[in-house]
């Protein structure tokens, strides 16, 4: 090191140690950082599930008002629940890639551009069990710059909205990033997922021009590609393709059977 501070190998000598002391602390950084910010994902999760049930108050401890949801797997093809998963720790993300858990989509099937999607999924109930007050159901789908992820949060009787929320969207501020705006949300509530009990396909859309009906909400003004994403992905899930045969569990004046024989015909073209 007593050569001269111009030196081409002192240069590179210390340049290089530098980046070694530099990864060092930033390694060791990151794993000690870990276990925090999978306990602020987890603490995000749990405050994103409670704000489209409407449970969430600002400070509230989430912790102990998560204590009213269950969270349960469902098998997505017959509608019933799942004792194969914890559904603590159960990643339905991963199940998507994995070809034993998840399926391929194509054409017309696809039309939340998901290419592949899991058999199985976390739902949360709020409320007993057995008879919820609310079911809160993971959605995800295209949006116009990447995937759009949220939850949904339905009536127990499987067919009245209680609210939306994205967690995770990469949409156009002030156009398509207004799926988080409270007063766009708000319009959600009460509207209904089927125009007739006995239908099996969703009937929920977006629209232009302003909302005239019970399965209608208002487009977001300038974000056609959004909105349009918005009701490929809701007429994704809640169709027997998603949680549709699930939700005829709910709802009077369907017949499940025949919604799982859907499901199965669904598969059997895939």
């Amino acid at each position: 090191m007593a050569q001269s501070n111009n030196s081409i190998k002192k240069i590179l000598t210390v340049a290089f140690a530098l980046c070694i002391v530099c990864s060092v602390i930033v390694s060791t950084a990151a794993v000690a950082l870990r276990p925090k910010q999978q306990l602020n994902q987890e603490l995000d999760r749990k405050t994103n599930i409670l704000s489209v049930a409407n449970l969430y108050e600002p400070g509230m401890d989430v912790e102990s008002a998560f204590g009213e949801v269950t969270p349960r797997v469902v098998d997505m093809r017959s509608g019933e629940y799942t004792d194969e998963f914890d559904p603590e720790t159960f990643d339905h993300f991963q199940a998507a890639r994995d070809p034993a858990m998840g399926r391929t989509l194509s054409g017309d099937r696809d039309i939340a551009g998901l290419s592949r999607v899991e058999n199985f999924a976390t739902v949360y109930l709020v409320g007993d069990p057995e008879d919820p007050d609310q079911i809160i159901l993971p959605i995800r789908g295209q949006g116009l710059w990447g995937l759009m992820r949220g939850f949904m949060s339905v009536e127990g009787d499987g067919n009245t909205i209680v609210g939306i929320t994205y967690y995770e969207h990469s949409e156009t501020p002030g156009l398509g990033a207004e799926v988080n705006n409270p007063r766009w949300q708000a319009q959600w509530e009460g509207k209904k997922i089927f125009s007739d009990e006995a239908d099996l396909a969703p009937a929920i859309h977006l629209t232009k021009g302003g909302a005239n009906d019970e399965t209608e909400i208002d487009a977001l003004s300038g974000a056609t590609l959004t909105s349009n994403g918005v009701t490929n992905m809701l007429q994704f899930w809640l169709s027997p393709e998603g949680f549709g045969t699930y939700l005829a569990r709910f709802r009077s004046g369907v017949d499940h059977e025949e919604v799982q024989e859907a499901d199965v015909e669904l598969e059997a073209e895939a």
